[in-house]
């Protein structure tokens, strides 16, 4: 059967009036994953120019004399950029952009997008691409999109009916089983003052992804831990967080060690639009690589597929010395800024009716190859463009795969923005490591690790 998306967003209209449930494909739609599409999904085929090549089992060998380690190399230095996006010849690329792209070179003049050789570098280890086909014909949503079922170690929905189903993915994207960084979260206000909101020492583990799921956390895809080692005023902070595969009941959990008190409490809420410790209130929970976190606000829609410019094999933008190279007045420098041609899946997600939030419309561009959102938009309640976010993907061959890497919060109304996961000046950029202890992500551990 040839894969054809327009088929598969009329079926997802089909299957969502005939039932509350989202299901899984047939044992012989699955058997595309072995041929017309990569083993997470993806279109095998190139485009019909080449500018988009065809997927050629990722980049899962580091070259001959590099060495990954904990900062991370630039696998593809010696590519040569092919073109530029400018304000001046923006028209001839506006359907390859997002709309939030397209309001920053409005806003800015001087913004511009560097645009490299697409390379599919996406991978994953062959035991994630065995778990995905199964997942293909087991894995369901129930209760509102907000729980997960049948799906576990791979992509849950490889051949997506909902725009639900894509964000999924997209919370699920292979990144390993466990890492550790060390990173910086800085606030940029409306006159180009950057300001250090914090450092951290994190720790992050996907339990879904476990080889040997670890019982005490079944039902647990995502946890971490951030200890603020600065500014002096916010030293000694911390923070533990959870995100499950049932949403519905119970929804994420997070504690926080307070130094003024010296003891850990409970975050009442750390979902939605509820401010985020870390981000100095700037950004949201469910802003955190541009979508984290239940569902159940929006009803989420494939908008379709398409052909755009997004950020990928980011790695350039690790190789500078100083955070200050890379973090310019109004955006990120475009002079460390890697953008590829590649194809993405457009979701939007419009509020329920009944249901709050302070974006009633979000827009996610999923990757094909990833299934990371690389670029986001948002909307405010008067239907004005407001946000726009990016992710930058880091090729990691060793893993291997993509990894998520820093991530960008941009307010289109005010001019300031955000830049999270900062490691240009770290030693651990990203560091790959073997599961931690269950203790580590316990409000024990948390405070155990307090310093003051």
């Amino acid at each position: 059967m040839k894969f054809n998306p327009l088929n598969h967003v009329l079926l997802a209209g089909l299957l969502i009036t005939l039932s509350p449930h989202t299901w899984a494909v047939s044992d012989s739609e699955a058997q595309q994953l072995k041929s017309s599409l990569t083993p997470l999904g993806g279109e095998r085929a190139g485009n019909a120019d080449g500018s988009i090549p065809a997927w050629d089992q990722g980049f899962t060998q580091v070259p001959t004399g590099v060495s990954a380690g904990p900062r991370i190399p630039d696998y593809f230095a010696s590519d040569k950029r092919l073109y530029s996006v400018t304000a001046q010849n923006l028209a001839q690329y506006n359907d390859k952009l997002s709309d939030g792209q397209k309001a920053l070179f409005a806003k800015y003049p001087d913004y511009r997008i560097d645009v490299y050789p697409t390379r599919r570098t996406a991978a994953a280890p062959k035991w994630v691409y065995d778990n995905t086909l199964k997942n293909a014909t087991s894995a369901h949503l129930t209760n509102q999109n907000n729980t997960l079922e049948g799906a576990s170690g791979g992509i849950p929905f490889p051949i997506p009916k909902s725009g639900a189903e894509v964000v999924w993915n997209h919370q699920l994207s292979w990144r390993g089983e466990a890492w550790k960084n060390d990173f910086n979260v800085y606030i940029i206000t409306a006159n180009g003052q950057r300001i250090l909101s914090s450092t951290i020492q994190s720790q992050r583990e996907m339990p879904y992804y476990f080889q040997n799921a670890k019982s005490e956390y079944k039902g647990i895809y995502w946890m971490t831990k951030l200890v603020n080692l600065g500014p002096p005023l916010r030293a000694g902070e911390a923070l533990l967080g959870r995100e499950p595969l049932d949403y519905a009941n119970g929804g994420p959990q997070s504690w926080v060690y307070l130094t003024g008190q010296r003891r850990v409490r409970k975050l009442p809420v750390s979902s939605y639009d509820t401010p985020t410790p870390t981000s100095s209130g700037v950004a949201n929970f469910d802003e955190v690589s541009v979508f984290t976190g239940p569902l159940d606000r929006y009803d989420w829609k494939i908008v379709g597929k398409r052909e755009m410019l997004i950020p990928y094999n980011s790695n350039m933008i690790l190789q500078p010395s100083k955070d200050a190279d890379i973090l310019g007045e109004r955006f990120l420098n475009p002079d460390h800024m890697r953008w590829e041609l590649h194809r993405v899946w457009v979701v939007e997600g419009n509020l329920v009716a009944g249901k709050r939030h302070s974006m009633p419309k979000r827009r996610l561009y999923v990757d094909e190859d990833t299934w990371m959102a690389m670029l986001g938009d948002s909307w405010d309640a008067n239907q004005q463009l407001w946000r726009t976010y990016l992710q930058l993907p880091y090729a990691t061959p060793e893993l291997p795969g993509l990894v998520r890497g820093m991530f960008t919060q941009y307010d289109l109304q005010t001019g300031a923005w955000m830049a999270n996961n900062v490691v240009t000046e770290k030693r651990v950029q990203n560091q790959v490591v073997k599961p931690f202890p269950d203790s580590d992500f316990s409000p024990d551990g948390l405070a155990a690790d307090g310093v003051r």
